[in-house]
């Protein structure tokens, strides 16, 4: 434990005041100001010390985002490269690398995306076969990614590939930091049934990346992959994303978010009136029910008072506050040092059911209704005229959607396995293949 991470979250809220008083300037350029907020260890607070962060647990570095809202400041930059990469890299890397390859993820320079599923391997992750073949100081790697989210935005990419095909699948693996913005890699956004296209594939053929990048052992990328998996389901289970508000400024160069004014993305400095009526506004936001959206729903269309509504409303509560309390439990065990085995996993497993559970109960509340949805930002507007308005176009929105979370990140099924086998020690399957090369394995077709 830090010494920043010992003091009551008073002395936190103050040290972190006086510093944007004597840093905040919304005339810098976003990158200027994430500059100055990374490189201090307030844009990713629950990395190491060493690493660019303070040591944070998960509720302080929640504190630190909403002081940073409540200033009047731009928040820190969203995204993979602090959620995913950052605490990757500062797990398994030398020091050498953490401090060439995280102050611009940090600081916002740089967005990473996800090189791992692939049209082969995506339940059965390390069963890859996107190859990296060593040349003196580089690697080259040619192969196929898909379900690469953000990855027509991305400068770099999290990117697991085979290095020795004679070696067990799980053996054979190394993790790389590889630039996106290079001959040798094609990007093809996938759009979505909602209208959207958050998903990309990813063709690689004879992309380069040095040695340098390579994060850990050769061959043994698999560690660093659970690392990154862990990250990955954990912000899933626990929805942990902490955007500060304002207009959302997006990372990486690709954009262009970097050069614009850091005052235009920043919410309105609050007085101490107004942040105190903030905080009273937040303390009933927790108190809200974690199924507001839907209760709100059916009190707008008239059908609060239908038993049967009401009933998978209670459930939707329910499970929406085991999900808060589980977050909150794993992170008052985590401050002692301890840890909840396969907490991730299973919060993964309870957030898939509450998001199939909200997509019935908002068809069911919408009912033909239900069959419209603003596929393109032009008829968004249009959509909220109908009746259940905004909150009607939220719960289309979201039971289109609710189909991808069981499903990346590790399927439901592959977090049942990892719960069973690795928490409650349960026996694998019979013919494990796992100590088999992997170029003797049976294959498909």
């Amino acid at each position: 434990m830090t010494a920043t991470e010992a003091r009551p979250g008073t002395d936190l809220v103050d040290e972190l005041t006086t510093w944007l008083e004597e840093n905040w300037d919304p005339d810098l350029t976003v990158g200027e100001w994430w500059e100055r907020l990374g490189m201090a260890g307030w844009a990713a607070p629950m990395l190491p010390e060493n690493a660019y962060g303070r040591g944070l647990t998960r509720g302080d570095a929640l504190l630190v985002a909403s002081t940073i809202a409540r200033f009047g400041a731009l928040g820190a930059p969203q995204g993979m490269s602090i959620s995913m990469a950052s605490p990757t890299i500062a797990t398994h890397a030398t020091q050498e690398q953490i401090d060439r390859l995280i102050p611009p993820a940090v600081t916002g320079k740089v967005h990473y995306c996800q090189l791992f599923s692939e049209p082969g391997a995506g339940s059965d992750l390390a069963g890859l076969n996107t190859r990296a073949i060593r040349d003196g100081e580089e690697w080259h790697v040619t192969g196929q990614k898909v379900w690469t989210s953000g990855g027509q935005y991305a400068d770099m990419g999290m990117l697991i590939a085979r290095t020795n095909p004679e070696a067990p699948k799980h053996q054979g693996i190394t993790w790389f930091a590889i630039e996106m913005l290079q001959p040798g890699i094609e990007i093809r956004p996938l759009k979505e049934m909602t209208g959207h296209a958050m998903f990309n594939e990813v063709f690689l053929d004879g992309a380069v990346v040095p040695d340098a990048n390579r994060i850990g052992e050769v061959n043994n990328g698999w560690a660093a992959t659970n690392t990154t998996l862990l990250h990955e389901r954990s912000g899933m289970g626990a929805r942990a994303g902490t955007a500060a508000g304002g207009r959302l400024a997006r990372a990486g160069s690709v954009v262009g978010d970097l050069d614009k004014r850091a005052g235009d993305f920043a919410p309105p400095k609050r007085s101490v009136t107004a942040t105190k009526e903030k905080a009273a506004e937040e303390k009933a936001e927790r108190s809200a029910s974690p199924a507001q959206l839907y209760i709100d729903l059916a009190r707008d269309l008239g059908k609060l008072d239908d038993p049967v509504i009401r009933q998978r409303l209670a459930q939707a509560h329910i499970l929406g506050t085991i999900t808060r309390l589980t977050t909150e439990r794993h992170k008052a065990v985590r401050s002692q040092g301890g840890d909840i085995p396969g907490v991730a996993n299973f919060s993964k497993l309870l957030m898939a059911d509450i998001i199939r559970l909200n997509r019935d109960l908002g068809m069911q509340l919408l009912g033909p209704r239900g069959m419209l949805h603003d596929y393109d930002d032009e008829t968004r507007d249009a959509m909220a005229e109908l009746p259940g308005g905004a909150r009607a176009v939220a719960a289309t929105a979201q039971a289109l959607g609710a189909q991808a979370l069981p499903i990346y990140g590790g399927t439901d099924q592959i977090q049942r396995n990892i719960v069973g086998e690795r928490a409650l020690g349960l026996p694998k399957e019979p013919g494990d293949l796992s100590k088999l090369p992997f170029n003797e394995l049976p294959k498909n077709g």
